[in-house]
């Protein structure tokens, strides 16, 4: 094919500047060689050519020391694995039948495993330097056994596109198993793929903390930065190669993959937009505020098919869709669906938010069913403690010292005299104004709470792609990141709203909720309340409380009720 080819001639200009930086690095030792030889045969001799000769060979050891230290840490560098949850064939027969049923079709080999990763998207993944291991004692490595890619599909597709879909989607990823089965491809990517990762490990260990004194630090990190600039001299000249290299891979793959379900494919690929858009609304709206509380909901998957249907009732572009519900969903092609949501749903939870090291307080699971109890009610109470702890901490009540009426009033609905935590008193401070220095307040003392928990608690957190979660996974820094920090003006926003959430649970009956789309939700009558959001913002921006007023007398609030908070 056109694309393959293409293919195959970028991959030998990548190993030819890989040939290239290996001959300079053997020319001085050739050259070298040539004037021993001329000495050892009295062709050249005494005067200027011996000491020419033992300089030439001088600097030639050092260039191949050096060269070897390089080649050294690029071919034992770990190239970068995502972060998957892998899918053993026993766990799923009929999904790695299909899968096999369909490389056949394409005429190419077959994925050697399957795995799942929290996010919409599927690739293949190369990780056949996972089965190179140290022998008895570290003397030897096993030779590496040749392998196809690894064949990582979205978890949300797993369980929101049917299983006609599921296939179609995946022909054109399958597909470039072709490719990477080329040995001139695969050579050229295991060659950048080093390059990559010791030019992490250069960066990483430059920084790292040194404890074998001042001599082994003034050696190896000038050793790494030498090794870093070579392997980001060599990516510099190979980059423009690999990428045309990927772009004519992917052609060639997408025009393999054309017989196969084409029609349908167009069908799949707006599932794809769907699938992503609802399992944005639910990481950010939905799990990150249970994340942040402690808690992680164990069917983040399952979440998303209720997501998505209530996208397709709310969204006319999205009707029809939910007709296909009726259709056998490719979830049923695992044989623990639940147990691999599970892992999926932990694993996102690991790179969006990390997970305490050794949980020892709080951090757990939580069904679909327990949310509005667990999380939504338990959000309420916590930011209403925090904004009355504020209050407390500009005025004081009366006849109580700050930091007592600080201690007494956090967890209680009434404290001594004023100390009560009432709706009323939100509602007065506000209208005063100084909203500015409420929001400053509850920043610090949120970020207070956050880095306290954090001591207590270190979070275990994977990286994508530099880490693998699991038995070989690393503790490190998140690099996704759902949402940007809230501003204190935010922050305020939320602790309001969840104070008059409180006061309108505690005095008029109402209970808290979870709308799929929106996350917290306060239900009154059995009905969403999703007109509370202009008042707030009116009251904290403007210090007008009329229409928060407005709003808390049509649903029947009582303000001077004390609440009860955590």
């Amino acid at each position: 094919m056109a694309g393959e080819d293409a293919a195959r001639t970028r991959a030998l200009a990548v190993l030819r500047i890989r040939g290239t930086a290996l001959a300079v690095a053997l020319l001085p030792a050739a050259f070298a060689v040539v004037l021993l030889v001329a000495g050892a045969t009295g062709r050249i001799g005494g005067g200027g050519w011996d000491a020419l000769r033992w300089t030439v060979l001088g600097g030639a050891l050092v260039v191949l020391v050096l060269a070897g230290g390089v080649a050294g840490v690029v071919v034992r560098a770990r190239p970068a694995v995502s972060p998957t949850v892998p899918v053993p064939e026993a766990s799923a027969p009929e999904l790695y039948r299909m899968v096999r049923d369909l490389a056949g079709r394409l005429q190419v080999p077959a994925p050697s495993a399957i795995a799942l990763t929290p996010d919409c998207d599927s690739w293949l993944e190369d990780r056949s330097h996972q089965r190179r291991r140290a022998g008895r004692g570290g003397r030897r490595l096993v030779r590496r056994v040749p392998q196809a890619p690894v064949l990582v599909i979205g978890s949300p597709f797993m369980w929101w596109m049917r299983v006609a879909e599921l296939r179609a989607l995946l022909a054109p990823v399958v597909a470039g198993t072709g490719p990477s089965a080329d040995p001139d491809i695969a050579a050229a990517r295991r060659f950048v793929r080093g390059l990559d990762a010791a030019v992490a490990v250069s960066a990483q260990g430059a920084t790292a903390p040194d404890g074998n004194g001042g001599l082994a630090r003034l050696v190896r990190r000038p050793a790494l930065a030498f090794v870093g600039w070579v392997a980001r001299l060599l990516l510099r000249g190979c980059r423009a190669h690999i990428a045309e290299m990927e772009r004519a891979v992917a052609a060639a793959a997408s025009e393999r993959a054309q017989a196969v379900d084409y029609g349908l494919r167009i069908v799949a690929q707006e599932q794809v937009g769907l699938a992503y858009a609802g399992w944005d609304r639910l990481l950010t709206r939905v799990a990150l505020p249970a994340w942040r509380m402690g808690r992680w909901p164990s069917r983040l998957d399952a979440g998303v098919v209720s997501a998505l249907t209530e996208l397709s009732r709310r969204d006319r572009l999205a009707e029809g869709f939910e007709s296909r519900l009726g259709e056998r969903p490719a979830c049923d092609l695992l044989e623990e669906p639940g147990a691999i949501d599970e892992a999926a749903s932990l694993l996102a939870a690991r790179l969006f938010h990390g997970v305490p090291a050794h949980p020892a307080t709080g951090w757990s699971p939580v069904a679909w069913e327990a949310y509005p109890e667990e999380v939504v009610d338990r959000i309420w109470r916590s930011d209403a403690a925090r904004l009355h702890r504020v209050l407390d901490e500009l005025s004081p009540p009366a006849g109580v010292s700050g930091s007592a009426g600080v201690t007494e009033s956090a967890g209680l609905a009434e404290g001594p005299g004023p100390a009560k935590a009432t709706l009323a008193r939100v509602l007065d401070r506000l209208s005063q104004g100084g909203s500015e220095e409420l929001a400053a307040r509850i920043s610090v003392l949120q970020a207070r709470e956050e880095r306290a928990q954090a001591q207590a608690e270190p979070l275990v957190q994977a990286t994508a792609p530099t880490a693998a979660v699991g038995p070989e996974g690393d503790p490190a820094t998140p690099v996704y990141q759902l949402l940007p920090p809230r501003t204190g003006r935010e922050l305020l926003t939320e602790h309001v709203t969840a104070m008059v959430c409180c006061a309108a649970v505690d005095t008029a009956g109402a209970v808290p909720g979870l709308d799929w789309l929106d996350g917290p939700s306060l239900l009154v009558g059995g009905t969403p309340r999703s007109d509370l959001s202009w008042p707030v913002l009116r009251l904290v921006e403007n210090g007008d409380a009329a229409p928060l007023r407005s709003w808390l007398n049509a649903v029947g609030v009582r303000l001077e009720k004390p609440v009860r908070l955590v």
